[in-house]
């Protein structure tokens, strides 16, 4: 794996401990409601206690699930690390003269160390006779070693990288406002990339300490700002008028800028987005937007996020999040913040702002965004995720082509064998508001907070094995339902089931692998057998068995086909004028061997895209994707 991917992986592990982080803000804004009115006095210091639990704990958090995020959640990684991490408090309480306590970089570094181990040694074969040791089971004892060794080095350095961070604190704060400014400005660009969490971590979890019930130290603004220290809040204050104000503004303004007769979809689509911003901080669909499509924007975009959190900086406001900058933290965190309202009228202006600056930026520079000619593909189609998975799937070149799959908040992070066999288009037209190749394999799709749903899907696909067979297009122009066709025997599916395309050029390519079974005397149709024994006929047009000279097939019945290999050439004029329209079927003659169908949204495709149309089949009969 690349360097670009490592960093992927690690900032995608890096998250997952922060889940449980919502928790405690909650018991913390709880812990402060008048419960002994109610004749609970003491539910009071129950919440708090829960709520500070969690930070004291944290870096065992980290520890677990940087673990299992590098190794796709495996349980012996996991339970190395929290082997690493007891061994490690253990050793450095008994022997340290000066008190040392595990910090969030210390969870971190050996969830790194228990996650390589595990990928290292997970296969290891010891000899016969201590073989129930080898394997993952060699793993928390291998790592246990480490934690030894590891411990007793940092007995001697662990003090001065304790004073390093405080030190690191007070540079940090002596940068002023542009050290804050240039914080912001960095973490929108590294979003990009999803490799924004490497940076977040080392100021929201690293820098700085404060001393919490005089005996316990807490490190980080994110900690430090929900243990009651009254200069923490100073890296999080700044994000909440981008997330809330911002963001939703270019929203409405992609909105605005829309096509009338697209206005409708966009509105519903991007009105969902904004208040996903507003309310949780989720910016990647609204951000993958424009980001493709115009990135001097987004650089822009990046400016003035760090320029909101230098103005926050300079008017002494301090807020905190744990989860991220949106209308709900904002309200249950308001308790601990330090001129918490006034992020509100700076958010008012800068929404008018960013509102008039994209508006007219769209119209200016012509940016195609979603809803004008080819802009993104941004649908609603929570509902259609399990029907989706399995083309998603095939648009990422199938099962075969997986080497890992991960999902966080807003993308799946893909290791793929091969990522030319990525379909960049079809994701797209599926519901990817953006596409990232970090090189090596590593990919990144972003689709939203649904990403976690499809990963599931997309597994569960891949643990039933089903006999699946994956249809690509075959022709450019658009899909349309079976029951669009103007002709009562298709659309009736009489022939069989399946989708029609409307033709842009005379050319006719193959969905599927197999074999020409039959090509008609006027080469207007013709028919393939799959290796799973579907008979696909393809039908060039309505009303064209009577056109002659105007097809040209380039292959011949017996031959085997794949997918995108040219079928038949055709006059695209010449049978447009001919016939009673262009419209061209492909379906399945013998659907009885199909369980279910699965469709792509019916929308612009180019030849030999990938994940059109998907069936399964009711008999496994050998062979599997095509």
């Amino acid at each position: 794996m690349n360097l670009m991917g490592n960093l992927q992986q690690l900032g995608r592990a890096l998250m997952l401990p922060m889940i449980v982080l919502p928790a405690a803000a909650v018991f913390l804004s709880l812990s402060q409601l008048p419960w002994a009115l109610l004749g609970l006095p003491d539910l009071s210091g129950h919440l708090n206690t829960a709520g500070h639990s969690l930070f004291i704990f944290l870096p065992y958090l980290f520890a677990l699930g940087v673990a299992l995020g590098l190794t796709n959640n495996a349980g012996a990684a996991g339970i190395a690390s929290l082997a690493g991490m007891f061994i490690y408090t253990g050793i450095t309480d008994r022997l340290s003269d000066v008190p040392i306590q595990p910090t969030a970089m210390i969870g971190v570094l050996i969830g790194i160390i228990s996650g390589y181990c595990y990928d290292r040694f997970k296969e290891i074969k010891l000899p016969e006779y201590i073989q129930f040791f080898g394997g993952p089971r060699f793993v928390p004892l291998f790592v246990s070693f480490i934690s030894v060794l590891f411990s007793i080095l940092m007995i001697s350095i662990a003090p001065s990288i304790q004073e390093g961070l405080h030190q690191l604190g007070d540079i940090v704060s002596s940068a002023g406002g542009f050290g804050v400014f240039l914080f912001g400005f960095v973490l929108r660009i590294l979003v990009v990339f999803g490799l924004h969490h490497l940076v977040s971590h080392v100021f929201w979890f690293q820098v700085g300490g404060y001393e919490l019930d005089g005996s316990h130290i807490v490190y980080g603004d994110l900690p430090r700002f929900f243990a009651g220290d009254p200069t923490a809040g100073a890296f999080m204050a700044g994000l909440y008028p981008t997330m809330m104000f911002a963001l939703p503004a270019i929203a409405f303004a992609i909105i605005q800028e829309a096509r009338e007769d697209l206005k409708p979809q966009i509105r519903k689509t991007f009105l969902s987005a904004a208040l996903a911003s507003f309310l949780t901080g989720v910016t990647e669909p609204i951000e993958f937007a424009f980001l493709f499509v115009a990135p001097f924007l987004f650089v822009v975009h990046a400016v003035l996020s760090g320029l909101i959190m230098w103005i926050t900086y300079e008017l002494g406001i301090l807020h905190g999040f744990s989860f991220s900058a949106g209308a709900i933290d904002y309200v249950i965190n308001a308790h601990l913040a330090t001129r918490g309202w006034l992020l509100l009228p700076i958010g008012l202006v800068f929404g008018i702002l960013y509102y008039v600056l994209f508006r007219w930026a769209i119209r200016r520079f012509r940016i195609p965004t979603p809803g004008r000619e080819e802009g993104s593909q941004l649908d609603e189609w929570a509902g259609d995720i399990p029907y989706r998975a399995p083309l998603i799937l095939q648009a990422i070149g199938g099962k075969q082509n997986i080497v890992q799959m991960e999902a966080c908040i807003t993308r799946l992070r893909l290791k793929l064998s091969n990522d030319k066999l990525l379909d960049i288009n079809a994701l797209r037209n599926l519901g990817a508001a953006g596409v990232i190749r970090l090189g090596g394999g590593n990919v990144q799709v972003v689709f939203g907070t649904f990403s976690e749903l499809i990963r599931e899907e997309i597994m569960k696909s891949l643990k039933r094995d089903l006999a699946q067979v994956l249809f690509s297009s075959p022709m450019q122009g658009r899909m349309m339902p079976l029951e669009d066709v103007p002709d009562p025997i298709f659309a009736g599916k009489l022939v069989g089931q399946g989708v029609a395309f409307m033709p842009d050029r005379g050319e006719l390519v193959s969905p599927v692998k197999g074999k020409i079974i039959h090509i008609y005397p006027t080469m207007h149709a013709i028919g393939i057998q799959t290796p799973e024994g579907l008979e696909v006929l393809l039908h060039i047009g309505i009303d064209t068995s009577q056109l002659t000279g105007c097809f040209n097939a380039v292959v011949k019945e017996g031959d085997e086909v794949k997918p995108g290999q040219l079928l038949i050439r055709f006059d695209l004029q010449r049978v447009r004028k001919g016939s009673k329209s262009l419209a061209t079927p492909m379906v399945i003659s013998n659907p009885d061997m199909v369980r279910s169908w699965s469709y792509a949204p019916f929308k612009a495709v180019k030849k030999g895209q990938a994940s059109v149309m998907s069936v399964v089949l009711k008999e496994r009969k050998g062979g599997g994707e095509s």
